[in-house]
């Protein structure tokens, strides 16, 4: 019996959710490609833990780059790979696969992602936008006249949406997000303290100290990386104000692009999403103090969807059951 795949082909990680079962794979979207031997040598977590670890042969590739298809064989691949996984070896028959792509990508774009998902096995690929994805798995009824704001922040790019009656109304893409969290507190660091620090390193100062908006009390982390003078190991101390001042730019411009949505809806869907708040979801939204700057800035009750890092995979792969219940 074929499996229906619902995929969430992020940046920084590729979920799978399948009916009935819920997410039954989450992995980093990483592959380790071993350039002497022409070969993929690990994907996923496998892959991540080489990142900065690996002889100079060994490289580990993101072949989605801000939410669209960089390395399209190497994608097909991956997705093969990842398909195959969730499904187990003993599948004869070839899926039907519902996966998302961002807000605004191309005709172009979107072909390069329904194409390499063909090529990876599936026997039907629709294609879904992002938020109306992501409103689904937040458990969302997006088939009402009602407007609901969603704020998807994944690893790659922010869309933001205003969504009704089963499809977008008006939104926006940014190229900023998750990862875009994680090079600012790299840049930082080694502006500031003169250290070299790796992408994990960066990643675990965000969760552990990052924030988006003033904490009650200062909290420090003590990390280690390279010093950029003297090439020598070298540990220093980070405030969690310092990563705020990092995070700045990056976190006004989700801001901007939520309060320039905002501007432009109509004046009923604006009094439905006053009354209703905004959602966040995406694994970026996990990040400290996020919907208190939303909040603030537009005086909006904001809140973050249960399980965020989800929502995207599961609500592509309740979409076809949903809209069938719609129309």
């Amino acid at each position: 019996m074929s499996a229906d795949l619902g995929i969430d082909l992020g940046t920084s990680s590729i979920l799978v959710y399948t009916k009935g079962k819920g997410i039954v794979l989450k992995e980093p979207s990483v592959v380790a490609y071993d350039k002497d031997a022409d070969r993929i040598r690990a994907y996923g977590e496998e892959a991540r833990q080489m990142i900065g670890r690996t002889p100079g042969n060994i490289t580990a590739i993101r072949p989605i780059r801000q939410g669209v298809i960089s390395d399209y064989m190497i994608t097909e691949k991956m997705l093969k790979y990842f398909i195959q996984k969730a499904m187990g070896r003993k599948s004869f028959r070839k899926p039907r696969i519902s996966i998302c792509v961002p807000s605004g990508v191309t005709q172009v774009e979107r072909r390069a992602v329904e194409e390499a998902t063909y090529q990876a096995g599936a026997r039907e690929v629709s294609i879904i936008e992002e938020p109306v994805a992501a409103a689904i798995g937040a458990g969302i009824d997006i088939t009402r006249p009602f407007g609901n704001m969603i704020v998807d922040v994944g690893g790659g790019t922010t869309n933001v949406a205003v969504i009704s009656l089963g499809g977008e109304v008006l939104s926006a893409s940014v190229r900023v997000a998750g990862n875009t969290f994680d090079e600012a507190i790299v840049h930082y660091v080694r502006k500031q303290h003169n250290l070299f620090i790796g992408e994990q390193t960066a990643e675990a100062v965000k969760i552990q100290i990052g924030s988006a908006f003033p904490k009650p009390q200062t909290v420090t982390m003590n990390i280690k990386g390279r010093n950029v003078i003297t090439g020598l190991p070298k540990s220093v101390t980070l405030t969690s104000e310092e990563i705020r001042e990092a995070l700045q730019d990056a976190v006004n411009t989700i801001v901007e692009t939520v309060h320039g949505i905002l501007e432009k809806t109509p004046p009923e869907l604006a009094s439905d999403i006053a009354e209703r708040g905004i959602v966040l979801t995406g694994g970026g939204s996990l990040l400290n103090g996020l919907e208190d700057i939303i909040e603030q800035r537009t005086g909006i009750q904001t809140m973050t969807a249960e399980n965020p890092a989800c929502c995207v995979a599961v609500g592509t792969g309740l979409y076809a059951e949903v809209m069938a219940a719609f129309s």
